[in-house]
């Protein structure tokens, strides 16, 4: 029973047992004080009259003042209970009637689409991979009110459980394309059980907090179990270690191209100087595709664009030519190692993070609330004494594994206070949190939610190669014959898209010197390097 049947049951009893006590009462006082008995059926009617407000004169005036009383008293409580029935009764029939509805099933002709077994704080961005990508999805959410924001919002949304086989086929589960599950390590195990036993056909795909939890989950049947908290851990270890592990270990590879994102670091000589002043082309022989300034991406930067500590550039070129730009964008203490780090946070992304450098020879001290066998300081992030006992001023590096992004936040400041020149690395929940944490000093930031929607998407789609996992930066093939006869240049694609065309492929053969010049005949198929918005707007005006 819901909260508003359960009220108007409550209200329905209180109002029955108020008129059976008005009717004796009345009963009593018409006999005791007015010498004017009434039957007990006569009194239950003017006690129905009282409060159905239809009148009750046949028996005014009352002499006796206790009776006079008594009918002043019993009117207030009337008009009490015809007030108290509006917010119980009439105002939820009301809003019942206007309110949106949320479905409780999918059109039935619904086919290929994803399921998503409800809505968390990291569905946003899976959403918005599918919505850039085009495709079909229903999330199946048991919360009324959740359901419903989601619905508002323009989202297919089915109000089910998604627990219950009943609820998935609601989704229509049977027709999906595939199921996506990030609700909690034992939730997403139910759900995959609940799947599985509707249709083992379909591909079930689970997200792990715990990654020594993914042998449940596979035998639960997931067809792919995916932990981006112990990835996005290695990412940021990656960006301490790039001294020693290079940028190209995630590259795309385009024949003997790489595409890469490549950051500069504190101390670069490249640190301060513009984009031409960097003369990066003309040392290193790379193309600059785009770059992100502060967490936004920029296709195309202009020559007057200012390289900063934490600017990371999306390049394409030959491994080698890669190789010298990840030796420009390291300071000169950074080519001999990677100096101390402090790591603040010892979750499972800070303890990858502290693993990932250990294996790589790296000094880390660990800093954490709680006191451990790993734990080399105990302490608030967020207090400088706790951070200075750590080292964080005499540190090279210092990487935010908080789980709380307000936390993060304020943590970032008192580092960058502390430390104004230590190369800071943050992981936060939020993308939203992303440009405030550059803002507070942070030098490159990672949001889980994005790493998730780009782990779980990625999974599903198997025909892009996406460059990494925590940007929108993915590399396609797409032919476009509009654009035949014209050169690379005339055709200003970077221009209208955003998009870089940095090869195409002609009758079995890859051209990877691509110029301005360069003609595009007709059966081309180009090989494109851009957002996901970059990407789409380019099939949209010329595939």
């Amino acid at each position: 029973m819901d909260t508003w049947k359960r009220r108007v049951v409550l209200y329905a009893v209180f109002l029955g047992g108020m008129i059976a006590f008005t009717a004796v009462t009345y009963q009593y006082g018409m006999r005791a004080y007015e010498n004017d008995p009434r039957t007990l059926i006569e009194s239950f009617r003017f006690a129905v009259e009282m409060f159905s407000t239809t009148g009750f004169g046949g028996d005014a005036p009352w002499r006796s003042p206790e009776m006079n009383a008594y009918i002043a008293v019993m009117d207030l409580v009337g008009m009490a209970l015809i007030f108290g029935a509006l917010p119980v009764v009439a105002t939820p029939l009301l809003e019942s009637a206007f309110a949106t509805s949320v479905p409780r099933s999918l059109e039935p002709d619904l086919e290929g689409h994803v399921v998503v077994a409800s809505d968390t704080t990291r569905s946003d961005a899976l959403l918005d991979e599918f919505e850039s990508e085009d495709v079909p999805y229903a999330v199946v959410e048991r919360d009324p009110d959740r359901a419903l924001a989601l619905y508002e919002a323009g989202h297919r949304v089915v109000r089910a459980d998604p627990e219950t086989t009943e609820g998935l086929e609601r989704a229509r589960l049977g027709a999906a394309r595939a199921l996506v599950t990030d609700v909690s390590d034992r939730v997403d195990a139910s759900i995959v059980l609940a799947a599985k036993e509707l249709s083992t056909d379909v591909r079930a795909i689970s997200v792990v907090e715990d990654p020594s939890r993914e042998r449940y989950h596979r035998l639960a049947g997931a067809d792919e179990v995916l932990s981006p908290r112990s990835l996005l851990g290695e990412r940021l270890a990656s960006k301490v270690t790039t001294a020693l592990r290079t940028d190209l270990d995630e590259a795309v590879a385009v024949g003997d191209l790489r595409i890469a994102e490549i950051s500069v670091h504190h101390g670069s000589g490249l640190a301060g100087s513009t984009l031409a002043g960097s003369a990066i082309g003309e040392r290193t022989g790379v193309d600059v595709i785009g770059a992100w300034f502060d967490g936004s991406f920029e296709a195309a930067p202009p020559p007057d664009a200012t390289l900063s500590a934490g600017t990371v550039l999306l390049v394409s070129g030959t491994e080698e030519q890669v190789e010298r730009l990840v030796d420009l964008t390291n300071s000169a203490a950074r080519r001999f190692g990677a100096g101390e780090t402090v790591v603040v946070g010892h979750g499972q992304v800070g303890r990858t993070v502290a693993s990932a450098l250990e294996a790589g020879d790296v000094p880390v001290t660990v800093v954490d609330r709680e006191d451990g066998e790993a734990i080399d300081v105990v302490g608030d992030a967020t207090d400088p004494e706790t951070l200075r006992e750590a080292g964080v001023t005499d540190a090279r590096t210092v990487v935010l594994a908080l789980p709380d992004d307000t936390t993060a936040e304020f943590a970032t400041l008192v580092v960058r206070d502390l430390a104004p020149n230590v190369e800071l690395l943050a992981r936060v929940e939020d993308p939203e949190s992303v440009p405030k944490m550059h803002r507070a000093g942070a030098d490159y930031v990672l949001s889980l939610s994005t790493v998730t929607g780009r782990m779980s998407a990625s999974a599903v789609f198997t025909d892009r190669d996406v460059l990494s996992l925590d940007t929108h930066v993915e590399v396609v093939r797409s032919e476009a014959s509009v654009l035949a006869g014209r050169t690379v240049g005339q055709a200003a694609v970077r221009e209208t898209t955003g998009c870089t065309v940095i090869a195409i492929e002609r009758g079995g053969d890859l051209i990877t010197d691509v110029g301005p010049e360069t003609r595009i005949e007709r059966g081309d198929e180009l090989v494109l390097a851009g957002t996901d918005e970059g990407v789409r707007s380019f099939e949209r005006a010329f595939a």
